[in-house]
């Protein structure tokens, strides 16, 4: 038995659908199950609630060999530790007191840097990581730095305006994934039963890219001019409050990209085993390019 939460989420579906023909029982945890295609419920077991929720925990975790595991983004959370931290405790509790066997979760890269301390979501997912190992599961944390996808967040501008923006230098070359790839890596995981103990697997994508350099790759695939426009991180963190997220969120946000900007993602060294399939280019073609030219 496998047990997939957020299976609605843009990479717990991507998780989902990788595991549907393998033949293995899938049960899902879902606040909405109206939001599983019809198909999709016709083949799962479906557990509805809150996977934060220690009653639901108990009920999906039960008889459980593996857990896909993810913290949904929380932008009202009173602190970073109580979207990540507090979340997951109840969950832990019951992965211990079922045995669940396998943990596969998403969190990110930094561990041992100098500024994994003060990374806002990314301390958090750290800390969230050394809790669920604490339960003595055989765990891996799939370790990714920003992922391509966040650039959907801005089609608005690209398409309206030729422009996208973020507060990290436009010459800092960083390693970006596409949610596909982890949602690969969660998925081969989670198929094999042969592995044990803690560790992490890194998905840095195929190669470093700077925002300039994307910007550059968004012309060519767009047809048209795509420039990036480096913001100050009070703008940035301001965007976040204007939006309705709450101060300690938009705070956890800043320390995060001003931690990414001082190197957080370039300690991670590149493997063969780390570099994964689709390159910017391509999830330009694929994804970006159909969202924005319609």
């Amino acid at each position: 038995m496998i047990v997939i939460t957020t299976p609605t989420g843009s990479i717990g579906h991507q998780v989902l659908e990788n595991l549907l023909d393998s033949g293995r029982p899938i049960r899902v945890i879902v606040r909405d199950p109206s939001r599983l295609t019809s198909h999709t419920r016709e083949r799962v077991e479906v557990v509805q609630g809150s996977h934060g929720d220690i009653d639901v925990a108990n009920q999906a975790f039960a008889g459980a060999d593996a857990v896909f595991w993810l913290a949904p983004p929380n932008v009202h959370a009173e602190s970073v530790e109580a979207a990540y931290v507090d979340f997951s405790r109840p969950a832990c509790d019951a992965i211990k007191s079922l045995g669940v066997k396998r943990v596969v979760a998403v969190s990110a890269l930094g561990r041992g840097t100098a500024v994994a301390a003060r990374a806002g979501h990314v301390s958090a997912s750290l800390a969230m990581d050394d809790l669920i190992a604490s339960t003595g599961v055989s765990y891996r944390a799939l370790t990714m730095p920003s992922f391509m996808d966040n650039i959907l967040r801005q089609v608005g501008s690209i398409r309206d305006q030729g422009m996208f923006f973020w507060p990290i230098s436009g010459d800092r070359k960083l390693p970006t994934c596409a949610t596909r790839d982890i949602a690969a890596a969660a998925a081969k995981l989670l198929l094999d039963a042969t592995w044990s103990g803690e560790g992490h697997i890194a998905v840095l994508g195929p190669e470093d890219l700077s925002f300039n350099d994307m910007a550059q790759i968004m012309s060519e695939v767009l047809g048209k001019p795509v420039l990036f426009e480096q913001i100050s991180f009070e703008a940035f963190k301001a965007g976040f409050i204007e939006r309705g997220a709450s101060k300690a969120f938009a705070q956890c946000m800043l320390d995060m990209v001003r931690a990414k900007n001082e190197g957080l993602d370039n300690a991670e060294p590149r493997t063969p085993q780390s570099t994964t399939p689709t390159s910017f280019r391509q999830w330009c073609e694929d994804i970006l390019k159909p969202a924005v030219l319609g």
